[in-house]
């Protein structure tokens, strides 16, 4: 029997979700240098724009995803990290399918992500592909980096 993924809001308190904030910022860091490394730590996801999910399985954190308002038409996502021991079970797919979908509820009109170019990002890019996420140029405040692929969906 496959487990149900509960997705919640996540307020950044519980020790779990802290923890794997932590270590996506820390395996990000082996990917990319330091300014080409775009996440956020748990203190520049409390920003009022931003909204955290935390996805749960048996009790256990499976994975994280936000969505920053860039305006009141555009969002971002940011911060989709699944916790190792779940990939593959389809966690990324429903916290992306859940941030498209308050996106959608709040009036938004399209989302925009940056992701990394390296191989460890390839699962990344068919699963935002598979969703309709097109290569873009760079957004928001982001500039051409050749670390970042810039992606987005028109809602």
């Amino acid at each position: 029997m496959q487990s149900t993924i509960e997705i919640r809001p996540d307020d950044l308190t519980d020790d779990a979700t802290r923890d794997l904030i932590g270590f996506h910022l820390s395996a990000l860091s082996t990917t990319a240098p330091p300014e080409s490394v775009h996440a956020l730590g748990v203190d520049a996801l409390r920003q009022p724009s931003i909204t955290v999910w935390s996805a749960w399985v048996d009790g256990r954190i499976a994975g994280i995803g936000a969505l920053r308002e860039l305006d009141a038409e555009r969002g971002e996502i940011k911060s989709m990290r699944v916790a190792d021991g779940f990939r593959g079970a389809g966690v990324g797919r429903a916290i992306l399918e859940h941030i498209v979908r308050a996106a959608r509820e709040r009036g938004m009109t399209s989302l925009w992500l940056e992701t990394g170019t390296t191989g460890d990002f390839a699962a990344a890019h068919r699963l935002y592909a598979s969703a309709g996420f097109v290569d873009c140029g760079p957004f928001g405040s982001y500039l051409p980096d050749p670390h970042s692929v810039f992606m987005t969906l028109a809602l």
